[in-house]
């Protein structure tokens, strides 16, 4: 979250990050649909998907999400600096905290051992207020969450807890590991454990306020996992969970984000010159080369080197040789072009643009890597704003 917004007016000049607040509206109002029975909870870990916690989160509130979702704790208490008052849950903890700060920011802490549960209740001593808790059980990804085994004992010390003033248990939650996969069998597998697990919270007195187990996939493909609440992280920002599942046009969702730079150097060169580290890369006659200023240290991946795509004089080129830390080279062949013009490496490909999910198969990676490696020395350029009356 250190980059400074920008607004489209403002536009910088080497390379930008394009984040369209309208777009990501319209995505939160349409997953909000889809669950219509559940409320929503945006996901803005990891800055936004690399889209802007503060900005994303402020705008999936305008469009209904009663929940935002951190993966850290810093990520969830910088949302309450930013002046975030909603509910607001935090699900990735190590010994230490800071559980103080979470409990008297009144962030939803989510608990998966009874070692949490020891070290959460010293520091609501020490904050003077109880503390909301959801507990995470592992139906089956073998990531967090608690064994079903160690359910009951989990169970039991927070309701000892609950008894003592010391917390309210919010929640009961998991996470699928194959979501993406239509059909997978471990879905119903993990469906199963988690109702029960349920159950058994509810008959030892938990009563939750939320039940989740549903991510973006499950949010768009699978009615029964909605439960009372439904996380969406990578639907929200208009990008596929997979292709398997669909397309973002399957579910009447935009992607968000449009990278694009100002090409930098045109020039023509003589047939057999070499481009880049390595000449991996040999002109194969004379030609033209665009130099576009983005490279790995701005997140574009260097498996991207001769396969990925960029749009630039509306055709599509591919990297020509090695992705370098600031830089990398398209063959334009015949074509001509000048310094200045755009290359649009991915956006929502309705100007025939390449997309997100088209770089993840040049690179052999999935779109959520995509969107989220890009790195803070790309401005983010903010349009569609409503905040203090702005629209951009």
């Amino acid at each position: 979250m250190n980059e400074t917004p920008l607004r489209a007016r403002e536009t910088p000049t080497r390379a930008r990050a394009l984040v369209d607040l309208a777009a990501l509206r319209a995505n939160v109002r349409t997953l909000k649909a889809r669950a219509p029975r559940s409320q929503l909870m945006a996901v803005v870990k990891a800055n936004a998907y690399g889209h802007g916690a503060v900005q994303c989160a402020r705008a999936a509130r305008e469009a209904g999400a009663e929940w935002l979702g951190t993966a850290t704790p810093d990520e969830a208490l910088a949302l309450r600096a930013a002046g975030d008052t909603g509910r607001l849950m935090c699900w990735l903890w190590t010994p230490g905290g800071p559980w103080r700060e979470a409990v008297e920011a009144d962030v939803d802490v989510a608990v998966s051992g009874v070692w949490a549960l020891a070290e959460l209740t010293e520091a609501v001593r020490a904050a003077g207020r109880p503390a909301r808790v959801q507990l995470k059980i592992d139906t089956g990804l073998g990531r967090n969450g608690c064994q079903p085994d160690d359910w009951p004992e989990l169970i039991a010390v927070a309701r000892e807890a609950e008894e003592a003033g010391l917390v309210k248990v919010t929640g009961i939650w998991s996470h699928f590991a194959c979501a993406d996969e239509p059909g997978h069998p471990s879905i119903r597998a993990q469906l199963e454990v988690f109702r029960d697990a349920v159950a058994y919270a509810e008959r030892q007195g938990v009563e939750p306020e939320v039940r989740h187990i549903a991510n973006s996939p499950a949010t768009l493909t699978i009615p029964e996992a909605h439960f009372d609440l439904v996380r969406t992280g990578i639907a929200m920002y208009g990008v596929s969970p997979s292709p398997e599942v669909g397309t973002p046009q399957d579910f009447g969702l935009k992607p968000v984000m449009t990278l694009s730079a100002s090409l930098a150097s045109v020039k023509r060169v003589p047939g057999g010159h070499g481009v880049s580290y390595g000449h991996h890369y040999v002109t194969p006659g004379p030609t033209t080369l665009a130099l576009v200023p983005l490279g790995y240290a701005d997140g574009i991946p260097r498996a991207g080197s001769g396969t990925g795509p960029v749009l630039v004089g509306g055709k599509w080129r591919t990297v020509a040789g090695r992705v370098a830390m600031d830089q990398f080279v398209v063959d334009l062949g015949g074509d001509t072009a000048e310094a200045g013009d755009e290359a649009v490496l991915f956006g929502p490909g309705d100007r025939g643009e390449p997309t997100a999910e088209d770089w993840a198969r040049a690179t052999g990676t999935i779109a959520y890597e995509v969107v989220t490696r890009i790195s803070n020395r790309v401005p983010r350029v903010y349009v569609g704003e409503t905040v203090d009356g702005y629209t951009g």
